[in-house]
């Protein structure tokens, strides 16, 4: 079965982010994003640590230490970028200043509820950092993930058995298989990867899915 890499999932999560745009790419798989948003294309990236204006990752080489994203990795900053005070970022994000926030997950509910924090295993350490700011204060809110774990479970499930983040804050799921729309109507699926059956999905994930009507 065909699959996307990691990059093309990043590639394809930048096609939908529109111009003009006040964006948080979450830590981890979502910060490789930026480095697929078109150059004519207008969109101001945000760090939940102070940043607004990012840009891609630097070249090996190049990066400069004192400018990291939330995640700790090296960071370019563009014409105009600016940086501020921790808490003046999270008022940015409670507030409802960010158009949208590209988030990973452990598991993603079909109304759209997010757990990506905790996996309740006594042996985890939980990591909610910015999420739940994030997954609420966010206009839309976007998940990038894997669609089946390393046991082959899927991540897009019926209802979530992980800590919550929030609840029905997801819109939209991009994975390797396939991108989904989620929330109160139920889980439609918008794209297919190449070689993939909305079947081999229902029997992948275990839950109803319907396609998206073509416009």
């Amino acid at each position: 079965m065909n699959r996307l890499t990691r990059d093309q999932m990043a590639a394809r999560v930048a096609r939908d982010i529109p111009e003009g745009t006040y964006v948080n790419l979450g830590i981890g798989l979502p910060t490789k994003v930026a480095n697929y948003l078109p150059a004519d294309r207008e969109i101001l990236l945000q760090s939940e640590n102070g940043l607004l204006g990012m840009g891609p990752a630097p070249a090996f080489g190049e990066e400069d230490w004192d400018l990291i994203n939330a995640g700790k990795q090296a960071v370019t900053l563009l014409a105009g970028g600016s940086y501020f005070h921790h808490a003046d970022s999270f008022a940015m994000m409670r507030g409802g200043h960010l158009d949208i926030c590209v988030l990973g997950a452990f598991q993603v509910s079909v109304t759209g509820d997010l757990a990506n924090w905790h996996t309740g295993e006594p042996d985890a350490i939980p990591a909610v950092g910015g999420a739940m700011d994030l997954a609420i204060g966010a206009k839309q809110t976007f998940v990038m993930m894997e669609l089946l774990t390393r046991n082959g479970d899927s991540k897009l499930v019926e209802t979530c058995t992980y800590p919550l983040t929030g609840l029905g804050c997801v819109s939209r799921v991009y994975t390797d298989l396939a991108v989904f729309d989620v929330g109160a109507g139920g889980t439609q699926v918008v794209e297919l990867v190449e070689g993939v059956t909305i079947d081999d999905l229902r029997k992948l994930t275990g839950v109803t899915l319907s396609v998206r009507p073509s416009k």
